[in-house]
């Protein structure tokens, strides 16, 4: 790369999620990328990122508040804002980026509402800036290995998708103790976690979602939930539980947990420990949906927050035969003797290798007449399934040859949420949803 295709960043949003950019920015993607400027409500967790880039030589960078947003873009020249904060304010950042002239890279979902979506699609209109959408996933090979077997015709038209996905007590339960836990921040798991898998099936499919119906209750976490009765006295923070809880988080186990939100818990009052079992807990942690696609597909889908083990099943039926593919993230949630998971930053062991459900994936074909075949799956680089080194590759590089068209825009963003908006409407008023009914303010 020549100097002069090195682009200018900024990054809005700086709690946890923004690390896996940041750190893309002063490591690997260094040559392409230089991070120029922060833009957050909360000094405490620049002041963490500013010691991270420190250790790079780098910052600290100048920091502005999202109602100057518009004035960071034009005094630091920023060719691009990264949008890693909270999914409500999503559609407000990103419109007021593009129009103020910055391209923009944001995390999933791309917003949570109809309005939001409205908003973001005139943005990009008047703007002709460009929008990418982070959609990780489609990079894990296990993924991309299925899209082949679609794309090639193996299994013929598909007819119908069944997609499980479980969150075990470790992950699932952490969106109830933080912001998302709170349908009106976060659109509930149907948009903030689902909109991965909902882009999953349209992305395998090349299709369009027309009509869901979906059902959705909270049926274990919240101070009425099945899962308080067994879980003890509750302490209103994590860190004041008791020996043995296994529901409580303890922040100050945790160095970037300790500084990214304890210690920055002055600043905004924001409370990244609550008890999962406490009030005002508002989103569902059992789903399930039914999607129509515009080629005759069907989806049958479902989500449950308190599994066991971590992992999703994925079922592709076609004229021709059958894919299966099966992924186990996290074969239990064991504890140790305190009581805290082994999964717990503050207690990292590794699981028994002779367990019954090891973690590993499955990738397996079935035509009509012939015997299975087990598909081999590529071995990926880094997290969510080795989807994010390629991914990051794709944004501050620019996307190399890819005849699975994995790269994402504003539209497959749009598509990914309409399901979840849509399955909450659904959910809410007991009737399905046409998905051209919302008005999203593009053509799907």
């Amino acid at each position: 790369m020549t100097k002069s295709s090195v682009r200018r960043y900024a990054v809005a949003g700086t709690g946890h999620r923004a690390g896996m950019y940041v750190r893309a920015m002063i490591g690997d993607h260094a040559d392409v990328a230089d991070l120029v400027a922060w833009c957050d409500t909360n000094p405490g967790r620049i002041d963490f990122y500013d010691g991270v880039i420190a250790e790079a030589g780098l910052g600290p960078l100048p920091r502005y508040t999202p109602d100057r947003l518009e004035v960071m873009i034009r005094e630091e020249s920023v060719d691009a804002v990264v949008v890693t904060s909270p999914d409500h304010t999503h559609a407000d950042l990103v419109s007021r980026a593009l129009l103020a002239g910055a391209d923009v890279v944001v995390e999933k979902p791309l917003t949570i509402d109809a309005e939001g979506c409205r908003r973001i699609t005139e943005a990009v209109d008047w703007s002709g800036r460009d929008l990418v959408m982070t959609f990780n996933y489609r990079y894990s090979p296990r993924n991309s290995s299925l899209k082949e077997v679609i794309a090639s015709g193996e299994l013929g038209e598909v007819t119908s998708v069944h997609f499980e996905w479980a969150l075990d007590t470790v992950h699932g339960a952490d969106y109830f103790r933080r912001w998302h836990r709170d349908k009106a921040g976060s659109g509930g798991l149907l948009v903030h976690k689902s909109s991965h898998h909902f882009d999953l099936v349209n992305w395998w499919l090349a299709d369009t979602p027309t009509r869901v119906y979906a059902r959705g209750r909270r049926a274990f976490y919240g101070d009425d939930g099945a899962g308080r009765a067994e879980a003890g006295p509750r302490p209103a923070r994590g860190r004041e539980a008791m020996p043995g809880d296994r529901w409580s988080l303890d922040m100050s186990r945790d160095e970037s947990l300790r500084r990214l939100y304890l210690e920055s818990e002055q600043h905004d009052g924001y409370l990244r420990d609550q008890d999962v079992f406490a009030p005002g807990v508002t989103i569902e942690d059992n789903m399930a949906v039914l999607v129509d696609y515009r080629r005759g597909a069907l989806l049958t889908y479902s989500l449950n927050a308190h599994a066991p083990w971590e992992g999703y099943r994925v079922t592709v039926n076609g004229t021709r035969g059958r894919a299966e593919l099966e992924v186990v993230e996290r074969g239990s949630v064991e504890v140790d003797a305190q009581g805290r998971s082994v999964l717990d930053p503050s207690a990292r062991e590794a699981q028994d290798a002779d367990a019954v459900r090891p973690k590993g994936e499955r990738l397996v074909v079935q035509r009509h007449w012939e015997r299975a075949r087990e598909v081999e799956i590529p071995m990926g680089v880094g997290s969510h399934g080795g989807g994010d080194a390629i991914l990051l590759n794709d944004i501050f590089h620019g996307p190399s040859e890819d005849p699975l068209g994995r790269r994402a825009g504003y539209v497959d963003g749009v598509r990914a949420v309409a399901v979840g908006i849509a399955a909450n409407a659904s959910i809410s008023t007991g009737d399905p949803v046409e998905v051209e009914q919302l008005g999203l303010g593009v053509e799907l």
